[in-house]
Parts: C-alpha cells; sequence; structure tokens
C-alpha cells in the first residue's frame, strides 16, 4: 500500500518561528533538485541521475533556521527507496540549505549507511554519499539547475564507486512557452564479483529537449525528445528476448534509445 503515497509525515516546531522543526514519517529525497510531481520540472522525463539516486525516505528528521538564508538539517532514515529497512542498520544525513528568496537555492548534503540487504554477498559496507544541487532563477524568464554528485562503499569484493552530474536550463520565449535542455551522465565502478549499485553497465548518459505550453496557468502541454545512451546494452528494440517473468526476463538488446513523449499535466 506505500506504493501509492508520495509524502506522509507529521511535525512540530520547538521554540518559535525560529525554533527545531521536528518530522517523522515518509519524505521525498533531499537529494537532487528534480522532485516527482511535473508541474514542478522543467521536463517530462527526469535525469538519469533522479532515478539512480534515491527519491524517498522514511524515518526522523531535525531542521533549525541558523540564518536568514541558512537552514541545517539532520535526519535519520530506514535508507534508500525504504519504508520497512532491510538491514539492521539506519541512515544519517546531513544537510545545508542556501535559500535566496525567488533567485537561487543551494543543497550540500551527506547520506551515510549500510544499503546493502541482510546476508548481501558483498557484506555489510557503509555507503558514503556527497550531493550538491543549485537552482537558480536569475531572470523572470531563466530557470538553471545543476548537479553533483559522487559516492563509494568498499565491500567484500574491493572498492565500489560512483560519479554523476546533471545540468538542465529553461527558457520562456513567450509568456506562455517555454523550451527546456538537459544533459546528464552516470558513471559507476563495480568491482568483480560485487552487485553494482545501479545499472547494469559502467555508465549511462541522456540528452533531452523539451517544449512546454501553458495555455492556463496550471495547465502544461509538453513535447519532449530524448537520447539515451550506455556502456553497452541497456535498452530494448526489435525481438527481445525472455517474457517479463522472474524466470524469464527481458534481455536489453540496444546500447541507445531514442523516445519521443506528447502530455498533458494539470494540478491544483
Amino acid at each position: 500500500l506505500w506504493k501509492y503515497l508520495q509524502q506522509a509525515y507529521v511535525g512540530y516546531r520547538l521554540g518559535g518561528a525560529r525554533g527545531v522543526t521536528l518530522s517523522a514519517g515518509l519524505f521525498l529525497s533531499p537529494v537532487g533538485p528534480e522532485t516527482i510531481p511535473i508541474s514542478e520540472t522543467l521536463h517530462w522525463s527526469r535525469a538519469s541521475l533522479f532515478f539512480g539516486l534515491p527519491f524517498y525516505h522514511t524515518g526522523l528528521r531535525a531542521s533549525v533556521p541558523v540564518s536568514a538564508r541558512w537552514t541545517a538539517t539532520v535526519a535519520v532514515f530506514n535508507g534508500w527507496n525504504s519504508v520497512v529497512d532491510n538491514n539492521p542498520g539506519k541512515s544519517v544525513v546531513a544537510q545545508a540549505t542556501y535559500t535566496v528568496p525567488d533567485r537561487a537555492v543551494l543543497s550540500v548534503l551527506y547520506f551515510g549507511g549500510n544499503e546493502r540487504p541482510t546476508g548481501a554477498p558483498e557484506g555489510s559496507p557503509w555507503r558514503h554519499m556527497l550531493d550538491a544541487h543549485l537552482t537558480l532563477t536569475p531572470s523572470p524568464r531563466w530557470t538553471v539547475l545543476v548537479q553533483a554528485n559522487a559516492g563509494f562503499e568498499r565491500p567484500r569484493q574491493g572498492a565500489a564507486w560512483w560519479l554523476a552530474t546533471m545540468l538542465s536550463a529553461r527558457l520562456r520565449v513567450a509568456p506562455r512557452l517555454f523550451v527546456a535542455a538537459r544533459g546528464d551522465v552516470f558513471y559507476e565502478r563495480v568491482p568483480s564479483g560485487a552487485a553494482p549499485i545501479f545499472w547494469p553497465v559502467a555508465w549511462v548518459a541522456s540528452g533531452t529537449a523539451t517544449v512546454d505550453w501553458r495555455p492556463h496557468p496550471q495547465a502544461s502541454l509538453r513535447l519532449e525528445y530524448r537520447h539515451d545512451h550506455a556502456a553497452d546494452d541497456a535498452y530494448f528494440g526489435g525481438q527481445v528476448t525472455g517474457d517479463g517473468s522472474p524466470t524469464a526476463p527481458f534481455v536489453a538488446n540496444r546500447r541507445a534509445q531514442d523516445t519521443l513523449t506528447a502530455g498533458m499535466t494539470t494540478w491544483f
């Protein structure tokens, strides 16, 4: 039943407007600038970093405004994309956020914990992740998103690490018309004999272009072209082997794919 929820938490503020806010429940991840609702993103699809990195957590969180623009947050979670933890350990988060109203939001974050399931051949290595992302609105016409992410762990088979980055920008060319472009790349190093954390290939990358027309302040019609590329076969085309069952999964047979998406979304 948890799959039907995006966020569900309760909180209480101690000490007035500049006090500590304590929250518990199901949260969207603080990792990265992209989020789940399409209306709050520059494109219809999400970057490779959004798909690979965690996008929800359950646990406890505490936030406090350090100054007029800086906010500090610490949290204890059940891990990556876990309502019920897959091991006895917990994950910890420390985040600093700098906000210039209507201009910029900068986040720098550390996320650490044992994310492998109990009994995994890789053992119980502590996984370290660093994430930094910046949302800029230099003028009413421009929006720019930048993200850099890196991490590592040491399973029994040797050192595993990754590097990933994303750049996205949107221009308002008319009162109701926007155009946007995005590029990303995600590289992962997996030691021999260990299961990958993210992808079945060494790297994935994508490029995306989107046209967004707003016929109404709360409606968006989007046309998006996207090209995905990988180090080896990670996509599907033509005659695909397998039937999608656990015993005969679909077998990727393409290193690249191109998609064209038309969609409409509304919000209230």
